[in-house]
């Protein structure tokens, strides 16, 4: 392997920026292989700088020429980027570059995506644009001009002006280089208005390629409805004339929040039924509210440096989780997001990628786009809030708004404004953004006279370059139920802030059945001794939609262990309680069918480790089976009868009542589907009007054996959208057997519709591998293969999407001593692979340990 790694950066060596920007004005003159790009820059001297070198970032770039107030300059040129000689006062700098959208495949920095001009600048692009100083704490107002025989040409603010050839845009508000984007192409607009509460008229556009015009309505819908909740919840109000989307196919991330330009990738924004399912429109509705709300929580006040990278996105992410809380059904979006927290999260948190939600160091900052810095980010937002309470937190945001607009900042000035509103001291809370790991909760209780009362330690497991973990803040949501299911005692918030910390609670006439960390109030793995019949009875009784789906995952948890450990029979208990709650007319559809969801692979693979069991991936997934097929064993009837009622007649629509509906409908049918080998589900294949009940027939015949004929019907159907066809690579990788899954894999990335290039359809075939866990762990380790083989193909065309996805790696060290050295050969290969990127490298070597 190499024996240089990448030097990493550290946050302790922070220094302010040597001089600042105040007006950049850029002029574009496009060209699919030779850009010329020209800047004008008006620096200043920094008066809190510590030196006074002037260094410009710079990548790929060839130089044509530069200036200093009007005077040609001979620049130190280096690969990172341009150093000169520069007055002790206000000057203007000046630069013209060439560049090669065409060439780059990286997808960062100004590229070409099927014709079209696009950027993505977060985190470190600009520099492969022009030389600037390339860091989120320097900010300047930008006046962009674009020439070119584009029909459309966009930038960030409002347009200027525009005649043949070119286009002017104007951005009043000082933006950090990493908001910049330009998108060039042919693109047809969808146009609507929005005015503001103080009575702006904001001209918003989604703009596409043309032939996807029908497949903008449900964004623009949401982005209406994030823009009004924004007023009434945080008294947010849109600042600029204008608001564009741009759909964009080939891009590494879901979507960025350029400031009045967003850039979608194309999978985030356009819908129709016939070709999105359900979580595909909730999911366009969170993003669009997401990347709008940036508008506040990410531009309007920045972070200082990339550090700080929850400061924006964790606070983001719980404002889109409010949002779609307020859109759809608030239990049904906690529980979905726990669902993803500890499926994401907490294996980040717990294996050799762990890190702080605000990192100490980092070698390549697109690796730290992660669910710690995103998901636990927002975790913490949400403690934060329950510990303060609602009115505080209120308070504290207007004054965090007033206070720092247009400044880039830190988590010590996000904190310090909820130290001033409510005189708490939260550096205790801080160490939540300090240090890595999940902490494990341990619970025990007694009762005696009338009191009960429940015993706490808390423990954060060692995690890389943090061995020793202190106590820290930790809401702990509780109630208490009686014998007979009533509520003795409400919802009460514990603030454990100890090692070891003990809360009673007085006046009960009999033990209390104990209903603890509700609507999961900390992200916190919670140990408790409990037995089947207390777990069954919280399923039936708990007032918590929480702790109630809780209770049945953790029914289903147990047994599921029992099976694989001592081959036990699937639990009755399990079954019983899974037939009462799916026949409970009283509850949500969408949460009876997150009831019939069980622990994943993974879940169950971690769980045996962490209990001191080598897990076996191919016995794991034999359990799932025997049970899945056991449970619609047992209610194929009342399977049959859901089936029926929850049927919707009326015409589609993407809402919270419809998609529950469908969502009670299709997990009854993936159940009779294996008792009639697929018969009800072929019906339902030939006979959907809409993608969720296209692609969950499709699936329960993948499942049944009995997919073949559907599967080129599909493709059939929908070979010439390239969104859906991202769903035939997946669905069929997800379905094969744990025998076959590598091998398909292997057969689909030769198919003519397969791209090298393009994330989305990357994605689909080697993440639906990786997430696969039976296949991809198979014991020959031809999982491993193949993934290692395309992972090096892909790392010298676009390093991001090559380093995320080695993360399929990171649980290596569960597994038995065999699989454990198929994988430490396969990232051996990836790392002895001459020329790979910082990115890849950094990502291998942390999940190796070397």
């Amino acid at each position: 392997m190499k024996d240089a790694a990448p030097q990493p950066i550290y946050l302790s060596d922070y220094t302010p920026p040597a001089y600042l920007v105040d007006q950049v004005h850029l002029t574009f003159r496009l060209s699919p292989d030779r850009t010329r790009v020209i800047s004008r820059i008006g620096f200043r001297p920094n008066p809190d700088a510590q030196g006074r070198e002037f260094f410009l970032h710079g990548e790929g770039l060839e130089f044509i020429r530069a200036m200093i107030d009007g005077i040609e300059i001979s620049p130190d040129i280096t690969p990172e980027g341009l150093r000169a000689e520069v007055p002790d006062a206000p000057f203007t700098f000046e630069a013209e570059v060439e560049i090669n959208p065409a060439a780059n495949t990286a997808l960062e920095g100004l590229y070409m995506s099927g014709g079209m001009y696009c950027t993505q600048c977060e985190a470190e692009g600009f520099r492969k644009i022009t030389y600037y100083p390339d860091r989120p704490d320097v900010m300047g107002v930008f006046t962009v001009r674009i020439e070119g025989d584009a029909p459309v040409m966009l930038s960030n603010g409002d347009a200027i002006t525009q005649g043949a050839g070119f286009a002017e845009w104007h951005d009043p508000w000082p933006k950090p280089a990493y908001l910049f984007a330009l998108v060039a192409g042919d693109l047809v607009n969808h146009p609507d208005r929005f005015t503001t509460r103080s009575g702006r008229e904001v001209a918003l556009n989604i703009w596409v390629r043309p032939g996807d015009e029908d497949k903008c309505a449900f964004g623009m819908e949401a982005l209406k409805k994030s823009m009004a909740w924004d007023e009434d919840v945080y008294g947010r109000e849109y600042d600029l004339d204008i608001f564009n989307i741009v759909a964009v196919d080939d891009f590494n991330m879901g979507a960025m929040e350029n400031k009045g330009l967003n850039i979608f990738n194309s999978s985030c924004v356009l819908s129709t039924p016939e070709t999105s399912t359900d979580a595909n429109f909730e999911r366009i509705e969170a993003i669009i509210a997401h990347e709008y709300f940036h508008n506040w929580t990410g531009n309007r006040i920045t972070c200082r440096d990339w550090f700080q990278l929850c400061l924006k996105e964790g606070l983001t992410v719980y404002r889109d989780s409010q949002f779609t809380s307020d859109m759809r059904s608030a239990p049904v979006k906690r529980i979905s997001d726990v669902i993803d927290l500890r499926a994401r999260q907490f294996r980040e948190d717990n294996g050799p990628l762990a890190h702080p939600v605000r990192p100490a160091s980092f070698v390549e900052i697109n690796n730290f786009y992660t669910a710690t810095v995103y998901e636990k980010g927002a975790e913490l937002i949400g403690m934060l809030k329950r510990l303060v309470g609602d009115a505080a937190y209120a308070q504290a945001l207007d004054l965090y708004f007033e206070r720092h607009d247009g400044e880039a900042c830190t988590i010590e000035d996000w904190l310090s404004v909820f130290e001033e509103v409510t005189g708490r001291d939260l550096a205790q809370f801080k160490r939540w953004y300090e240090e890595a790991g999940t902490p494990r909760l341990k619970v025990t209780d007694d009762f005696s006279d009338g009191t009960y009362t429940l015993h706490f330690s808390q423990e954060t497991p060692p995690t890389p370059e943090q061995e020793e973990k202190l106590p820290r803040v930790i809401p702990i949501a509780v109630g208490l139920l009686g014998a007979n299911g009533d509520e003795v005692q409400k919802t009460r918030v514990l603030e454990m802030t100890q090692a070891k910390q003990s809360f009673s609670f007085d006046g009960l006439a009999s033990r209390p059945i104990p209903s603890i960390l509700r609507d999961f109030s900390a992200p916190v793995i919670l140990e408790r001794e409990t037995s089947n019949a207390e777990r069954a009875f919280l399923l039936a009784h708990d007032t918590d939609p929480f702790n109630k789906w809780e209770a049945g995952r953790a029914l289903a948890r147990e047994g599921l262990i029992a099976m694989v450990r001592e081959g036990a029979a699937p639990d009755a208990a399990y079954l019983d309680a899974i037939r009462m709650v799916a026949r409970d007319e009283t509850l949500d559809p969408a949460f009876r069918a997150l009831a019939l969801g069980l622990p994943s692979e993974d879940e169950l693979a971690q769980s045996l480790h962490e209990m001191g069991h080598t897990p076996d991936p191919q016995i794991i997934w034999q359990a799932l089976e025997a049970l899945r097929n056991a449970r619609a064993e047992n209610i194929e009837g009342l399977a049959r009868d859901l089936y029926a009622q929850h049927q919707v007649s009326a015409p589609y629509r993407p809402d919270a009542d419809q998609a529950g509906a469908r969502a009670l409908a299709n997990a009854a049918l993936a159940m009779i589907s294996r008792m009639d080998g697929g018969a009800l589900a072929a019906k339902q294949f030939e006979s959907a009007d809409n993608m969720t009940q296209q692609l969950a027939a499709w699936s329960c015949l993948l499942q049944a054996g009995a997919g073949e004929a559907a599967t080129r019907a599909f493709y059939d159907q929908w070979q010439e959208d390239r969104l859906v066809i991202d769903k035939w690579f997946s669905l069929q990788i997800v379905h094969a057997s744990p025998e076959d899954t590598a091998d398909t894999a292997a057969r689909l990335a030769t198919h003519p519709d397969f791209n090298i290039a393009n994330p989305n359809r990357f994605r689909a075939t080697f993440g639906a591998l990786s997430m696969s866990p039976a296949g991809f762990h198979h014991a020959s380790g031809k999982g491993y293969r193949v993934l290692a083989d395309w992972l090096i193909r892909l790392d010298p065309l676009n390093p991001q999407t090559t380093a995320r996805m080695c993360s399929a790696f990171e649980t290596w060290r569960r597994y038995d001593q065999q699989r454990q050295t198929l994988i430490r050969t396969e990232l051996d290969r990836i790392l002895d692979t001459p020329g790979l990127s910082r990115d890849t490298t950094e990502m291998a070597t942390r999940i190796r340990g070397v």
